[in-house]
């Protein structure tokens, strides 16, 4: 049995390497990879999706999330330009990847129905990337596969490796990191990215109350979502839970938006 602790020492000093930074809200996080490739990463997903997904050419269409994905980076630190691409696609979607580049669904489009709510889907994505969500996932699942190795070693020295005790072993080491690790720090992303995309759409001008109205929506076009502790997502009830105790500075970043002179025009026919 001396293999048991090594291996599980192992998979925590494995861990604890990667614990090395903080979120935009506080959150220790499991960071891995540079950024540098990460962007490099999501511009060559794009380019792919550029290619393989049909593109809108509805000019209105795309003048209006692009005036409303524009007002939402242009709050952002530095003012980078990000590339916004609307695709064809009847799916209730959208996306942000690292390396400045936004993605939305036609879809969505009927779900999010007034550019507050628009603001709100493309503020929660772009949170996504300030928060180095996609790299802390890959992070984590590479920390997964360091459990796994460890549960490999842990069950080889109880089983043989082709009994069916070690076979049933390694299934349960996996659900452990599915749904105890990676699920959990998923839902854990997207309640972070809403309560970041509250921020950037409230500096951006837009009402941060319709971010609630978009969930409700979001909760009548999506029956019988699967039970929350099974689903990489947090409930619809548990968001917009979340979104009403932020909401009381949100309106306060949206008040002064609008003092200043943040009053997007982005309407949807253009």
């Amino acid at each position: 049995m001396t293999r048991y602790p090594s291996a599980l020492a192992v998979a925590l000093a494995f861990t604890a390497v990667l614990a090395c930074s903080t979120s935009p809200t506080g959150r220790r996080q499991l960071v891995a990879l540079p950024e540098s490739q990460m962007e490099e990463l999501g511009s060559q997903a794009f380019g792919e999706m550029k290619q393989k997904q049909k593109i809108s050419k509805d000019p209105a269409q795309n003048q209006y999330v692009n005036c409303i994905a524009h007002a939402i980076t242009a709050v952002l630190p530095g003012k980078e330009t990000w590339e916004v691409v609307v695709f064809q696609d009847d799916s209730a979607n959208a996306f942000a990847l690292p390396g400045r580049k936004i993605g939305v669904h036609t879809g969505i489009l009927k779900v999010a129905r007034t550019p507050d709510q628009l603001a709100a889907v493309i503020g929660h994505e772009v949170g996504h990337v300030l928060a180095h969500h996609g790299n802390e996932r890959a992070s984590q699942e590479m920390a997964a596969q360091g459990l796994l190795v460890a549960g490999s070693a842990v069950a080889s020295t109880v089983f043989d490796r082709n009994s069916t005790g070690f076979q049933v072993g390694m299934a349960a080491v996996g659900l452990g990191a599915q749904y105890g690790v990676l699920m959990p720090f998923s839902r854990a992303h997207e309640s972070e990215a809403d309560v970041i995309g509250l921020d950037l759409m409230s500096q951006a001008g837009f009402n941060p109350q319709e971010s609630v109205t978009l969930w409700r929506n979001m909760a009548e076009a999506n029956k019988g979502e699967p039970p929350q502790w099974l689903s990489t997502h947090p409930s619809n009830a548990t968001r917009i839970q979340g979104l009403q105790e932020k909401m009381a500075p949100a309106l306060q970043k949206y008040q002064a938006a609008q003092s200043a002179g943040r009053r997007p025009n982005c309407r949807p026919g253009g």
